[in-house]
């Protein structure tokens, strides 16, 4: 430990070698959402119909997987895929409450997180999009060499 000067905490030596470290763990996921989004907004310029739907399903869960990692960094491929799959079919289940439609014809961004009409053939769609970013993760670790 260094020694403290006056009026300032000790830190160990390697404490800001820790916190970049901390913050290159968030990078990549964090750039892997901005990605997503982007992937997610043009697929329904690019695409239509049914195909566009379920690929921003998929999207959608992909995109929470990247923000569980964001948020922790340190998190296991697997336990952010079943996060990610869980909070998506919650958001899709709290449609049912049409709380989400009401929000929804008021503000744009409330009908983009939270959806506003219930479809049960979107829940597998979730579990596809939070296993492709349980797979992109894993082979991205193999290709760092973690």
């Amino acid at each position: 430990m260094r020694r403290a000067r006056r009026g300032y905490a000790a830190t160990p030596a390697g404490g800001d070698r820790s916190a970049l470290a901390a913050l290159r763990r968030r990078a990549a996921p964090a750039a892997a959402a901005v990605v997503t989004v982007v992937v997610g907004l043009s697929v329904r310029a690019v695409l239509g119909g049914d195909l566009a739907k379920y690929a921003g399903d998929a999207l959608y869960a992909l995109l929470i997987f990247w923000l569980v990692l964001v948020v922790a960094p340190r998190t296991r491929g697997w336990v952010a895929a079943a996060v990610a799959c869980g909070v998506s079919v919650a958001v899709e289940l709290f449609q049912l409450t049409g709380v989400p439609a009401e929000l929804g014809a008021h503000s744009t961004l409330a009908r983009l997180v939270l959806g506003t009409t219930f479809n049960a053939p979107d829940l597998p769609f979730y579990a596809v999009g939070a296993a492709a970013g349980w797979v992109l993760h894993d082979l991205a670790g193999r290709f760092v060499g973690r």
